[in-house]
């Protein structure tokens, strides 16, 4: 990659100014993870980047294909920029990440969208910079179909967003195979990166002033899995608590296939780690799990969720939950219903269920009218709402520790923040304490945050 990194940027460095970027970031916190490694290959390419991609040289969609409002959003954006590219006939247009992989989607932007130069996948970094020399050279496009592969992508220089958030992938991949999900298809079968790099990157990240780590995978459970038995996911998360320095431990996304009491126990037992796990339930009825192909039963899931509380009664969850599965009857609507409640989550993730074309569920039955989903979404989310406006309020009179993400709904004065218990906090205070640890003592609870007074 190195060759070519050079290649380029000797080509920008003989321009009259500093060619511009701009990358676009669709889904989920690994495709952000993505877009920052991306800047990082930019940036050692010379370029600079730039929020309006009105004024870029070079674009990149870093795109999601889990839901299919997020490929409308990406091809309704890719309309705009050819208005773009015919005042600047100079500008690179590239489409990368999980919409790539599919090669329905490549020959869609092959036939229909011809302004586009490149097009690469999950797994194609190290050969960006290649693919941008050769259309700085001349050729009309490129479009890589290699596939997600099988390699861990190390080494590459990430332009994070934050100077006090950070995540770090612990693994890419997934062998799970639900029914509804294209994510398997689109990155490949589950690879762990090695501990040692992981540690390393982490503790090079808090002797920079990092304070909140977010390990990401499409399975952090599974970690390991595939590295001879010599280090798991639990014990992965004790490895970095161990280091030095003051930071907080997050991650996502949780199988509850595979998690069990030796990953509960290290949470509890971790004091990096507030006492909260993002649980995803996807739906609270058996028969839509089994034909989802989770691999576990409510029953199951409420034993992990028991035994949480047994170690720490105030245990917080938040979950994803997926609304109109193909023929989800009432019946088993109320069962989700019913697991929220019983669960009572401090915050869910939920989804109308969206068709996605190689998977199993695309071929099943569906006699649910879409509009029955949308009223089943706004039960499920009133009830949330409920639920959430009554257990916030066992929070007032108590100090929280909070780390301190940015300015508050009601602008300049005001800041927000999240709880060790990942609940969003509200409070009056200065923007210097942006990315600190502040006590907060909360005085009022919402629907969806609690409001406190900064103690100082």
């Amino acid at each position: 990659m190195n060759s070519y990194t050079d290649k380029v940027k000797a080509i920008n460095e003989k321009r009259e100014s500093p060619p511009l970027a701009h990358v676009h970031n669709y889904g989920c916190q690994l495709n952000v993870t993505d877009g920052e490694k991306l800047k990082g290959i930019l940036l050692k390419m010379g370029y600079g980047f730039t929020e309006q991609p009105e004024e870029a040289d070079l674009v990149i969609f870093n795109t999601c294909a889990v839901r299919e409002n997020a490929e409308e959003r990406v091809f309704g954006n890719l309309g705009f920029l050819k208005h773009y590219k015919e005042k600047n006939r100079e500008m690179i247009i590239c489409v990368s990440g999980c919409m790539t992989e599919q090669s329905v989607i490549v020959e869609k932007i092959k036939e229909s969208y011809r302004y586009v130069d490149i097009v690469f996948g999950t797994n194609a970094f190290d050969r960006f910079p290649q693919f941008v020399y050769e259309v700085l050279n001349g050729r009309k496009h490129f479009y890589d179909e290699q596939g997600p592969g099988n390699r861990i992508p190390e080494g590459t220089e990430q332009v994070r967003s934050s100077t006090f958030r950070a995540s770090v992938p612990v693994m890419y991949g997934c062998n799970n195979f639900c029914t509804y999900c294209i994510v398997p298809y689109v990155r490949g079968r589950e690879r762990s990166r090695e501990p040692e790099v992981i540690l390393d990157e982490i503790r090079g990240l808090v002797n920079k002033g990092y304070r909140e780590i977010m390990l990401l995978g499409q399975n952090v459970n599974s970690y390991g899995n595939d590295l001879g038995g010599k280090i798991n996911f639990p014990e992965l998360l004790r490895r970095i608590n161990a280091i030095e320095g003051e930071f907080i431990v997050r991650f996502m996304s949780s199988h509850p296939k595979d998690a069990g009491k030796e990953l509960i126990d290290a949470i509890v037992e971790c004091d990096k780690l507030g006492n909260y796990l993002h649980l995803p339930v996807q739906s609270g009825s058996n028969s839509v799990l089994e034909r989802m192909n989770r691999r576990y039963t409510a029953e199951q899931y409420l034993e992990i969720v028991d035994y949480a509380r047994s170690r720490d009664e105030n245990f917080t969850f938040s979950t994803d939950i997926l609304i109109g599965f193909p023929d989800e009857t009432e019946e088993e609507f109320k069962a989700t219903l019913a697991i929220t409640e019983r669960v009572r989550y401090i915050n869910i993730y939920s989804f109308i269920y969206s068709k996605r074309t190689g998977t199993k569920a695309a071929v099943m039955e569906d006699s649910t009218p879409y509009s029955e989903k949308q009223e089943r979404m706004q039960r499920l989310l009133e009830l949330q709402r409920n639920i959430t406006t009554e257990d916030y309020k066992k929070y007032v009179g108590k100090t929280l520790e909070v780390l301190v993400e940015g300015t508050g709904r009601n602008g300049e004065g005001t800041l927000t923040g999240k709880s060790r218990e990942f609940i969003i906090v509200n409070f009056e205070g200065d923007s210097s304490l942006i990315g600190k640890f502040v006590k907060v003592k909360i005085t009022g609870a919402r629907n969806w945050a609690v409001v406190g007074e900064l103690v100082k």
